[in-house]
């Protein structure tokens, strides 16, 4: 099993926790994982981007150019990794915030009202959990219970209070692909 991934989007949207998350859930199934980030040179609401990889096999690079699958939160990062995506991946996208349908006809499009199912769940800082969640009903590259586990390393402790509220954007964004 090998999966290649990039998740982008800007500053403050979640993207590196997805990562994290993804990274961490990986460990947590004795898989051999790489997480590297990589910022704008803005502290906030610049771009930001991360790429893994989760491996049943040792990992011989962690630079993902062709990734198998993309998860992408804003239209810069739609114009920008779009094209990269190998045929036959996986396109996860916010549909909630860009404002065009991705052009490939070679890939699987899930598109995810990131934003609006946020705002449904009660907060806007849940969005990333429901295109994580769309994105592991797809997959099913890491388990949910292992994604669960790891929010409480990934979160600081002063936010395991939101963990619950977590766990139903995760399920909510299942519920978009079953």
């Amino acid at each position: 099993m090998l999966e290649e991934l990039i998740i982008s989007g800007f500053g403050g949207q979640g993207v590196m926790v997805i990562g994290q998350l993804l990274s961490y859930a990986g460990l947590l199934e004795g898989k051999n994982v790489s997480w590297i980030p990589s910022y704008g040179p803005e502290m906030r609401g610049g771009t930001a981007n991360c790429s893994v990889v989760i491996s049943t096999d040792p990992i011989g690079s962690p630079i993902v150019s062709e990734p198998l699958s993309v998860i992408v939160m804003n239209r810069p990062s739609l114009d920008r990794f779009e094209s990269a995506l190998r045929p036959g991946g996986l396109l996860v996208y916010n549909s909630s915030l860009i404002d065009r349908a991705p052009i490939r006809t070679d890939v699987r499009v899930i598109a995810v009202p990131v934003n609006d199912m946020a705002a449904e769940l009660g907060s806007d800082r849940v969005g990333n959990m429901c295109a994580l969640g769309a994105y592991l009903a797809a997959t099913r590259v890491v388990s949910i219970d292992s994604i669960a586990e790891s929010l409480k390393e990934v979160l600081p402790p002063r936010r395991h209070d939101l963990i619950p509220l977590n766990l139903k954007a995760l399920e909510a964004g299942r519920e978009l692909i079953k």
